[in-house]
């Protein structure tokens, strides 16, 4: 199958249990629950998205024809002095990656020595393989990935509560503040939420922090 990419490119992770590791990042186009049209955005399920995961870049993107392709293209931006010890990591993302990420794919990653990371929405099971699985939930989607690494939850989301969550079988629970023009409220809500829930563990997108990708 043809594999269409928004973008690839090389930071570190700013979020979740692997915050501060460097990786490369595969953002697929397309999502199951928004179109990525402004238009669009009041009639989605998930109406607070702020990725742009519509159409691909050029360069930093484009339509694969291979997974050979698409891993070679991925290839090309870890770094060359790489430490053996260091296995690289590829972060597939989205919009939606599941509606692409295939067997086939995981397996070109693999041969090549590549951990493979996937954030998803959770609407979609996976194919297997994946060595570490975030979850998304969002509210009004039905949830049919109920197990994984770690569970990531934007908050508050109506509908959507950690108590929903806590019981599922992931291996860290994450409150998100979502970001959105009351984040400074989002932030000391999910901080009180953290502390009198220590299942969860607050967190912080820290790329935005920084100022990167």
């Amino acid at each position: 199958m043809s594999y269409f990419v928004k973008e690839i490119f090389y930071s570190i992770q700013g979020e979740g249990f692997y915050f501060g590791r460097p990786a490369v990042f595969c953002r697929f186009a397309g999502c199951n629950l928004w179109s990525g049209k402004e238009a669009d955005r009041e009639k989605s399920v998930c109406k607070f998205c702020d990725t742009d995961f519509v159409g691909y870049d050029e360069p930093e993107g484009g339509q694969f024809p291979t997974s050979a392709r698409l891993v070679g293209r991925i290839e090309k931006l870890w770094p060359k002095e790489n430490v053996k010890s260091v296995k690289p990591l590829v972060v597939c993302t989205g919009g939606e990656p599941l509606l692409q990420l295939d067997i086939e794919l995981i397996s070109a990653l693999h041969e090549k020595g590549w951990e493979i990371a996937v954030e998803t929405n959770g609407t979609l099971l996976p194919p297997p393989g994946i060595d570490w699985i975030c979850v998304s939930p969002k509210a009004g989607a039905k949830l049919l990935l109920s197990s994984g690494q770690e569970l990531k939850l934007v908050f508050p989301q109506l509908g959507a509560e950690p108590e929903k969550y806590a019981m599922l079988d992931f291996q860290y629970f994450f409150l998100q503040p979502m970001d959105a023009p009351d984040r400074e409220v989002n932030m000391r809500l999910a901080l009180e939420y953290v502390l009198s829930h220590p299942q969860w563990r607050l967190g912080l997108q820290t790329h935005k922090i920084l100022g990167i990708k």
